[in-house]
């Protein structure tokens, strides 16, 4: 028996998405559908024996689409999209502080002919302001079933659980006007059932206050900056010791393994090719958990959007608007959402600007780089006894690639994408407390995808170079055996004659050949640069029984280490970056111009700082 499917539909900034995040945990996934750009999340819930899949749908104020994100929606409800199942049921999600929106696209859901159960947010908030919300006789008026629900406590959801698994009982409703009822008729509609049961609560002064001092033409940029300044030195304070017992376990996994085995090819692929290709990329784990916390948490508080809308005027400078910010910021996690989140920007110039800026951003497949590289290269210390040095550096490196980034989007709005800037226009959702749940999903959610390439595309990678560094095998002299062989082996290896023969290439930046076969190696993946590393300097590594960028930094000079970080600000390594943006735009010649602009650049900058820093 086929599970039934019911759509959890709503209005922008209602709590729709936290709400499915507590109701479904970590029982959830990105919907896969063929030919869709816009992928909405599928989720499960269970009550015994019974089961419902749940898919959140992007938010809808009617079911006229002005947007690839609406127009998907509408059209799974509607049943004419041709690859997402037409859902069984709607669970409508109605902010009880602002309920009229929610009401006027009730009237537009009810018209679909489908049964409809409405979820209530925010009714606790609207009491604690002293105002009142009439559910019972709400939902006589309406015929649908309605449940005030606090998602961030739980309070409510097992009710919203137990409909869910039981569609069977929804009604549908009728219509409350005609199909042919203007908007203005829609809004009178929803004004007089808010007039019979809700009645509002003194204004919310505590939100108001915040926003005189986050919205702050002064203050409100002091604040935005040391914000972001958090955000950075976070990333890389706070991960520092939980990196370090990472790296404890897998250097004992891998002395284990050295007793446990005889010394034979397969020893030497576990704890070369799996544990030490793997696990030098795993080790940045707490930094991505960390980055992807930090994100979350601004979403969900609701600093995001007004964050958006303080950079508005600086987005202008270089011809972009406020919503651009959106993207380019989720774009510091990962380019693809960031890229996909483009849509929300309703003038395709401007999007096209902003999806040709987003490899620009500072991605999380680049944290692991930077933080093998300044851990190596970069001293340790502190500005002033609070800023770190390695912190500032990090800094930097994100400042440098969002400046480029909104630069090129400058030179195109300037030549390619002429056009006036279109006025910026958002919905500040209220300022919440973040749910511990909520956060905790997404945060874990959006990392799972960090552990997925570690153990596809890295491993795999790891298994390639394995393979690399182990033929032919190398005539070792008598007498020669342990670290000063595998330092032979590798000497003589197929790794090292690619690297060899390509490194002229890169000679000028100061890359020998173990960094040329590690940057060509990002290419795939970039966070392959720390597995290639972590195995090419494997023996090294056992030798001084140090970590990796210890060993390192007595390998590898300040100017070379710079001009690889300079390399990897720009470089576009990323094939699944290049698929979206020929998705999105629909033509392979705007990421092929973005490969070939980020390759000049690249090369370039990591040319002149290189030149810069050597004696």
């Amino acid at each position: 028996m086929n599970r039934p499917i019911v759509a959890v539909v709503g209005t922008p900034n209602v709590g729709k998405s936290t709400l499915f995040n507590v109701l479904t945990g970590l029982q959830q996934k990105v919907g896969n559908f063929p030919g869709v750009t816009v992928e909405p999340m599928i989720g499960s819930v269970h009550y015994n024996t019974k089961h419902t899949t749940l898919i959140d749908l992007p938010g809808i104020y009617s079911l006229d689409p002005t947007s690839e994100d609406e127009r998907l929606t509408v059209d799974v409800l509607r049943g004419t999209h041709p690859s997402i199942e037409r859902p069984d049921a709607i669970l409508l999600v109605m902010s009880a502080s602002d309920p009229q929106k929610c009401l006027v696209l009730y009237s537009a859901l009810a018209q679909l002919g489908l049964p409809i159960s409405i979820a209530v947010t925010m009714v606790d908030t609207v009491k604690a302001h002293g105002g009142s919300f009439d559910d019972i006789g709400l939902m006589h008026e309406l015929g649908a079933n309605i449940f005030p629900v606090v998602g961030s406590k739980g309070l409510g959801v097992g009710d919203v659980i137990n409909a869910l698994v039981s569609i069977d009982t929804w009604r549908i409703p009728s219509p409350p006007v005609t199909i042919e009822a203007t908007l203005e008729q829609r809004f009178a509609w929803a004004s007089t059932v808010i007039d019979r049961h809700v009645r509002a609560g003194s204004p919310d002064v505590v939100s108001e206050r915040l926003d005189n001092i986050f919205l702050h033409p002064v203050w409100g940029g002091v604040i935005f900056i040391a914000v972001m300044a958090f955000f950075f030195q976070s990333i890389f304070a706070w991960a520092e010791p939980l990196m370090g017992g990472i790296e404890w376990a897998f250097a004992e996994l891998q002395t284990v393994l050295q007793s446990a085995l005889p010394d034979n090819l397969f020893r030497s692929f576990l704890v070369k090719g799996v544990v030490g290709g793997v696990g030098s990329v795993i080790v940045f784990l707490p930094q991505i958990l960390i980055l992807n916390l930090l994100i979350t948490v601004l979403e969900e508080c609701g600093y995001l959007a007004r964050a958006a809308f303080l950079v508005d005027r600086v987005m202008g400078l270089f011809g972009l608007q406020g919503r651009s910010f959106i993207p380019l910021l989720g774009s510091f996690a990962c380019a693809i959402p960031g890229i996909m989140s483009a849509r929300i920007i309703p003038s395709y110039k401007d999007r096209l600007a902003t999806i040709m800026a987003t490899p620009l951003m500072t991605c999380s497949a680049r944290l692991p780089v930077y933080t093998l590289l300044i851990g190596a290269v970069i001293p340790s210390g502190y500005v002033l006894g609070v800023v770190s040095i390695k912190g500032a550096v990090m800094a930097s490196l994100y400042i440098a690639g969002a400046l480029s980034g909104l630069l090129i989007a400058l030179f195109l709005k300037r030549t390619l994408f002429r056009g006036a800037v279109v006025p910026f226009l958002i919905e500040f959702p209220p300022y919440r407390i973040p749910s511990l749940k909520s956060v905790g999903i997404t945060m874990v959610g959006r990392s799972k995808d960090f552990l997925k390439t570690a153990g596809t595309v890295i491993l795999a990678f790891s298994i390639i170079l394995w393979v690399l560094t182990e033929i032919p095998r190398a005539e070792i002299p008598d007498g020669v055996e342990g670290v000063q062989a595998e330092h032979l082996q590798i000497e003589q290896s197929m790794a090292a004659t690619i690297g060899k023969t390509i490194q002229p290439v890169f000679a000028p930046l100061g890359f020998d050949w173990k960094i040329t076969l590690g940057v060509l190696s990002s290419y795939a993946a970039r966070e392959t640069f720390v597995s290639a590393m972590g195995q090419i300097y494997a023996a090294d590594v056992a030798e001084s029984d140090e970590p990796l960028r210890v060993v390192l930094s007595k390998a590898m000079p300040l100017p070379v280490g710079l001009s690889v970080l300079a390399f990897y600000v720009y470089a576009l390594q990323c094939i699944s970056t290049m698929a979206i943006m020929r998705r999105e735009t629909g033509t392979w010649k705007w990421p092929a111009l973005a490969f070939a602009i980020t390759l000049v650049l690249a090369y370039t900058a990591s040319f002149v700082v290189y030149t810069a820093f050597s004696p």
